[in-house]
């Protein structure tokens, strides 16, 4: 079982809001830092205004962009920058 779960909403709304680029950051940032992480993509989730939407370890962000995501991501997953 992974230490970390990420669900990133690929909801229409969120897919065209941001999340269509998202998620190869989220893979790439997964992959160099080598976070033990699982990665689902799921369906709406009902939140489109508030989007682009995801989920780390069950708590959820909204509003998500490019700027904010990589110290999202040092957050929550404990990772630094190489």
């Amino acid at each position: 079982m992974a230490k970390h779960t990420i669900v990133i909403c690929m909801g229409s709304s969120c897919f065209a809001r941001g999340n269509r680029r998202i998620l190869p950051l989220i893979e790439t940032y997964l992959k160099n830092h080598e976070v033990d992480c699982r990665l689902i993509g799921r369906g709406c989730a009902g939140k489109c205004r508030q989007g682009p939407n995801l989920e780390i370890d069950g708590e959820k962000f909204e509003q998500v962009d490019q700027e904010s995501l990589i110290d999202l991501l040092d957050a929550k997953l404990g990772s630094k920058r190489p």
